[in-house]
Parts: structure tokens; C-alpha cells; sequence
């Protein structure tokens, strides 16, 4: 946190602060830059974001793409938007690193600051955007290296990765919540992949959902991840778009109602 943002924040009483609602954005705003300075001096915690999809790309296009569509290119420009979409929802360790910090007792030294209550979970949400970022350009990137190519236009998937991080921004609150009430950090981690590896394989990023079991296709399309892939295959290759962008926009809206404020009163209880 800078010092000037100190200064302000002294001059007010905290429930003040917490009323104002500017002032929030400001302290939250700081603790964001906190977090990337944090992470830009441990390299090493971008490995999941940069070497994870290129991993995952390689893996399935080379290993499954022959099988599932008769040739490796077909299936590259299938799989890409679908990977995209998993790896910023599989790489969501927010709530990871807030219980670390609690158990370390950073939050506690945030505790003694005349800032609002909510900034820290606030901030350290709205510095993950440059991981999801990151996600996005080594994705697009590397897919084009190996053959992807996007079939709509610059601004039609640009529009398609900022879903994603939206997407990504509104899930994580989940990611806090758990972060709030495990115990440990590693906990926080194991509840985490049980969560998000089930939303990952019952989905459209593989196969196609036509070629599952009807009882299974039901499940599959109730899930927020396959509308979300749906939103950035149309958005990358052309397509319906309106229907699945609607879904995830309600998933997201939905995200948010609930686990916002469950993750908020956690917090307020250990803070």
C-alpha cells in the first residue's frame, strides 16, 4: 500500500472509511498493486498460468485429436476456446493465498489500518485479472504456433477472453468463501480441485455434448463451464453466441449474489 493512500485513510475513522464507498475502491485498489508486486517478484507463481495450457493444449490436441475428430488441426480449433475456459477456471488460487496470508497474519496487520473492512478480499479479487490476462494471451498465442486459427475477427475474440476473465473474476468468490472457512491452505486447495475438476470433464471442452448419454447431456448443459465454452467457441470460431453468453451472464450474476456476501460475512467473522 502506498504511503499517500496511508495518509488519507488515517485521517478518517474506520467505520467512516467503510461507509465511504470511493474510499473502498481506493484502499482496494492499492491492495491490488500490492498483490501484483508480490507476484512479479515471485515469478515462479505464474508456472500454472504460462506452462498449464501449453501442457494441456499439447497433450490433448496431439494425444486425443486423431481419435475424437479424424485429424489434429480439426480438433486444435475445437479445443483451444474449451481449454481456454478450464484453465481460468482451474487455475483460481486466490483462496489459497488469503488463507496462507491469514495463517501468516497479514490480515491481521490489515486489521490495524483505517481501511475498509472488505478491501483486502476486494483488492487481492481484482489483482487475479492479471493472471487471467496472462491465461488468455499464452493460450491464443501458443495455439497459434501450433496451427489455431481464430475465424471471426480481432474484436469478436478479444470480447471472448474478457468473458472469460469475467467468468473467472465471479467464480473466484467461491475460491475466497472456501479460502474463509478451510482450516489450512492445503485444505483450501483439495476442496478447490474437487469443486472445479467435475465442472471441467462434464463439460463441452473435450467432446461434443451430442455425443454423451442424454441423461448426461442434461448435466452437462446445466453446467456453467459448457456455456462458457459455448460463449468463447462462438466468439473465436462464429456461431450462436446470444444463448450461451445469456447463461453465463446469469451464472455469473448468480456467482456473485451468493457467494459475495457468504464470503464477505466469513471474512468479517475471522477478521
Amino acid at each position: 500500500m502506498t504511503s499517500q493512500t496511508l495518509s488519507r485513510g488515517l485521517s478518517a475513522a474506520p467505520d467512516e472509511i467503510s461507509a465511504r464507498p470511493l474510499a473502498l475502491v481506493r484502499h482496494s485498489a492499492a491492495l491490488a498493486k500490492r498483490s501484483i508486486i508480490k507476484v512479479t517478484r515471485t515469478p515462479e507463481a505464474f508456472i500454472d498460468v504460462t506452462l498449464q495450457p501449453i501442457i494441456f493444449l499439447l497433450l490433448f490436441t496431439y494425444v486425443f485429436g486423431g481419435a475424437i475428430a479424424g485429424n489434429t488441426h480439426d480438433y486444435l480449433q475445437n479445443l483451444l476456446p474449451g481449454i481456454l475456459a478450464m484453465t481460468v477456471a482451474t487455475t483460481i488460487t486466490i483462496g489459497v493465498n488469503l488463507n496462507s496470508d491469514m495463517e501468516k497474519g497479514v490480515f491481521d496487520r490489515f486489521r490495524s489500518l483505517p481501511i475498509g473492512r472488505s478491501a483486502p478480499l476486494l483488492g487481492a479479487v481484482f489483482a487475479d485479472v492479471i493472471r487471467y490476462a496472462t491465461i488468455c494471451v499464452v493460450t491464443v498465442g501458443f495455439g497459434y504456433i501450433i496451427g489455431f486459427r481464430i475465424e471471426t475477427n480481432p474484436a469478436s475474440a478479444l470480447a471472448g477472453c474478457l468473458v472469460a476473465i469475467a467468468f473467472a473474476l465471479c467464480l473466484s468468490w467461491v475460491s475466497v468463501f472456501i479460502g474463509m472457512k478451510a482450516r489450512t491452505s492445503g485444505a483450501v486447495q483439495g476442496i478447490t480441485f474437487l469443486v472445479i475438476l467435475p465442472l471441467s470433464f462434464a463439460s463441452n471442452v473435450f467432446v461434443p455434448t451430442d455425443s454423451m448419454p442424454s441423461w448426461l447431456q442434461t448435466i452437462v448443459n446445466a453446467n456453467p463451464l459448457t456455456q462458457l465454452v459455448a460463449t468463447v467457441r462462438g466468439m473465436f470460431l462464429g456461431g450462436p453466441v446470444a444463448g450461451p453468453l445469456g447463461w453465463t451472464t446469469l451464472w455469473m450474476i448468480g456467482l456473485v449474489a451468493v457467494f459475495l456476501p457468504l464470503a464477505l460475512r466469513a471474512y468479517k467473522k475471522k477478521a
